[in-house]
């Protein structure tokens, strides 16, 4: 038991330089209010107070990234000004997106129900915070957010991802779009999409594994799209359960079917593939 002991003692100081989840959780749920205070414990009426709490938002992230400097290897106290000073422009973004779901769901009765119901919203929240921490070398606290919000929501983004303005994601459970992903504007997806690799093996790390959605794209239901050289051509709409690993042109649709023979119970699944949507 002792060298287990021992064992334990060293990973233990090993970890000071681990954020601890609970932190970075909390850190988030703290953005997340400032920026809408439907997710806020308390709503901040006072400038004053709004203030004070951005204030004492932007020194606990000070404080983590300095006590966590081999995460990014730079200035914590520059970064964590550096993510301030963006958030106005992810914010800005994130009302876009709002927007896209307001227009794209006839369900959704007011903005303020889609911020406070919709998974969709919440994941995608999660992902332009954590991308922000991402796009200025950070590393593992991004990916603790939207671990934390694909464990709320199903929805599962990877911070390395670039997407676009004005982003729709519809029901959000069991989506999954991979780190290289590249997604353009005004592109819709609903759940149980899948933006994957096709190879995992490691040393393909570096490379571009996942696919490029142009814009104005939608994608429905069940739709599994893989591989870094795989294109989804502008304005196109990829039908649900659709399995692609081979670009398709802009202004495609592609979706799938069953045919049934005639006079027997044979069944042929195959996809149709239009031009011109």
């Amino acid at each position: 038991m002792n060298g287990f002991v021992q064992q334990l003692h060293q990973a233990h100081n090993k970890c000071p330089e681990c954020p601890s989840p609970k932190i970075i959780r909390k850190f988030f749920d703290d953005i997340l209010g400032i920026l809408f205070p439907e997710h806020a414990n308390e709503v901040l009426k006072d400038i004053g107070t709004l203030e004070m709490k951005l204030f004492d938002l932007k020194v606990q992230l000070k404080n983590i990234l300095k006590k966590n400097s081999r995460l990014h290897g730079g200035d914590g106290e520059e970064l964590g000004e550096a993510f301030f000073t963006k958030l106005e422009g992810v914010y800005a973004l994130l009302q876009e997106d709002l927007q896209a779901m307001y227009d794209g769901d006839p369900a959704a009765k007011s903005k303020t129900e889609i911020i406070r119901c919709y998974p969709g919203f919440y994941a995608i929240s999660a992902y332009r915070i954590a991308h922000l921490l991402h796009s200025l070398g950070v590393g593992l606290i991004p990916r603790m957010m939207t671990e934390y919000a694909h464990s709320k929501t199903g929805v599962d983004i990877h911070p390395g991802a670039n997407i676009g303005r004005h982003f729709c994601i519809d029901h959000g459970t069991g989506i999954v779009i991979g780190e290289t992903t590249l997604v353009g504007e005004h592109v819709k997806i609903y759940q149980g999409v899948t933006l994957g690799a096709l190879s995992v093996n490691k040393e393909d790390a570096d490379k571009k594994r996942h696919p490029t959605i142009g814009d104005h794209v939608v994608i429905y239901a069940g739709a599994t799209i893989l591989g870094g050289d795989t294109e989804i051509g502008e304005r196109s709409v990829v039908g649900g359960n659709v399995w692609l690993t081979k670009s398709i042109p802009p202004n495609s649709k592609i979706y799938y079917q069953t045919k049934i023979y005639d006079g027997s119970s044979q069944l042929t699944d195959f996809y149709v593939l239009k031009n011109d949507v």
